[in-house]
């Protein structure tokens, strides 16, 4: 069995609509990530690499200076109040820490597939993400990629 394992940080704002609490208003975090890819045996490219640490970390750098949406959201998504480059849509009905890794895990999954296409290889794939020192979410799944 092989192993990528990624760490990366990145700042970001969000707000959980309908919260009672603080969290409904707007705020932000310096969240940490870590992505971890396993399989029997990685392809190789021409390089005799796997894939990229920068292509993964990628993932965590389009997050980056960022406010964390979903489709519920429409005041932050409304273009004539806020730069819509400045925003990503997130999977889900709030911009939670699960959904957060649900959308880091669909991105990861695009980078392999766009590195080795149609080669049906499977993978475990995991990925931690910590909205605080104290509140992490790990998502895993075995895709077929």
């Amino acid at each position: 069995m092989e192993t990528i394992l990624v760490r990366g940080r990145f700042h970001a704002g969000h707000r959980q609509l309908r919260h009672k609490g603080p969290c409904r208003f707007l705020h932000g975090h310096t969240w940490r990530g870590e992505i971890q890819i396993s399989t029997e045996r990685f392809e190789r490219d021409e390089l005799d690499m796997t894939i990229d640490f920068g292509a993964l970390k990628a993932v965590f750098k389009g997050l980056d200076h960022k406010f964390l949406v979903t489709a519920a959201d429409t005041d932050l998504l409304d273009p004539e109040a806020f730069e819509p480059a400045g925003m990503v849509l997130l999977p889900g009905r709030g911009p939670s820490v699960e959904n957060v890794a649900s959308y880091c895990l669909e991105q990861i999954v695009g980078v392999i597939a766009a590195k080795y296409p149609g080669l049906g290889l499977a993978y475990a794939i995991k990925v931690t993400i910590a909205e605080t020192d104290n509140n992490v979410f790990i998502v895993e799944e075995q895709r077929v990629v």
